[in-house]
């Protein structure tokens, strides 16, 4: 392997990660085409096969499953020198990598601004993707830390919440029932009712509200991600319980009902795997995060803002 570049190799971690060159290209930025010929050539290199195609779905080989794991001990080794470079120059200059689960793209962006104006020469990558492409990325060691609503059960993390994420009930701003005070909850079953995707953690928590109470709503609609459940909202076609942290742009476009038992009380954590060294960047940042969010709920959430509270 002594003509095999660090460029094949990230290539192929990708390629055998996602078990897909097309996927492969996608996140690294590359075409297609390129990345079967960096393949080839790292295959030329190994002297072995590192693929092989069943139907159309790709394997590892043997040589292919022992690169892969040679792979990641070199990346994590590469991160380790990096962190220590870093700690070296201290908060000069540095990367950060977060990766957060979708509600939290409406507050971690003003989270961020103020940290890149106390140390410009860090350099952010944020990812935003749903609670399996964090558990991904996570099991596949790729961020720093990780933002979430619900930590996961089966996996070996470290985690500290560090905001509120109340679920309110949403509905339009002319509701009939938008000038009530504490309203029964058994009333929402009379609602036609806007769901999250099933398995989504938003969901589970309302459901598992409903349930407790012998509560059975008229779903009318299900759809994956918050920005469409509030247009189905703004067109009348229902209500809808999300996280509070969804209306910091448009609060005056919406309702908050005064229903009983909401909000549900859940929390943002900070996650990251057990055993993990944080970098002095992401060290900073954590720490940086537990204070600057005290300050965000001062800011964006009156004491008395919140439906039912």
């Amino acid at each position: 392997m002594n003509q095999a570049t660090l460029h094949q190799l990230k290539v192929f971690e990708a390629a055998a990660r996602h078990g897909s060159f097309t996927r492969a290209a996608e996140e690294l930025f590359l075409t297609q085409p390129t990345v079967s010929m960096q393949i080839k050539q790292l295959t030329k290199s190994v002297g072995l096969p590192l693929f092989e195609q069943v139907g159309k779905r790709l394997y590892l080989t043997e040589a292919g499953r022992e690169l892969f794991a040679t792979c990641r001990q070199i990346f994590e080794t590469i991160v380790q020198f990096e962190m220590k470079v870093a700690n070296l120059k201290g908060l000069k200059q540095g990367q950060l990598r977060l990766a957060v689960i979708t509600t939290a793209k409406y507050f971690i962006p003003r989270l961020l601004g103020p940290f890149c104006e106390l140390y410009p020469g860090i350099e952010i990558s944020l990812q935003v993707t749903n609670h399996e492409g964090i558990i991904e990325r996570m099991m596949s060691n790729m961020d720093d830390l990780y933002i979430m609503s619900q930590v996961p059960e089966n996996l070996d993390v470290n985690c500290e919440p560090f905001l509120d994420n109340p679920l309110v009930v949403f509905a339009p701003l002319n509701h009939p029932l938008a000038k009530e005070k504490n309203i029964p909850i058994e009333r929402l079953s009379n609602q036609p009712f806007i769901m999250r995707e099933p398995g989504s953690g938003t969901r589970r928590a309302v459901q598992s509200l409903l349930d407790e109470h012998n509560i059975k709503v008229k779903v009318k609609l299900e759809l994956g991600s918050n920005e469409a459940i509030k247009q189905a909202i703004a067109g009348g076609l229902g209500i809808s319980a999300l996280s509070r942290h969804t209306l910091l742009s448009d609060a005056a476009e919406f309702s908050i009902l005064d229903v009983q038992h909401f909000p549900i009380k859940r929390n943002w954590y900070m996650v990251y795997p057990a055993g993990k060294q944080l970098s002095i960047v992401a060290r900073t940042y954590y720490e940086y995060l537990l204070d600057a969010a005290k300050q965000f709920v001062e800011q964006t959430v009156a004491p008395d803002a919140i439906a039912g509270e």
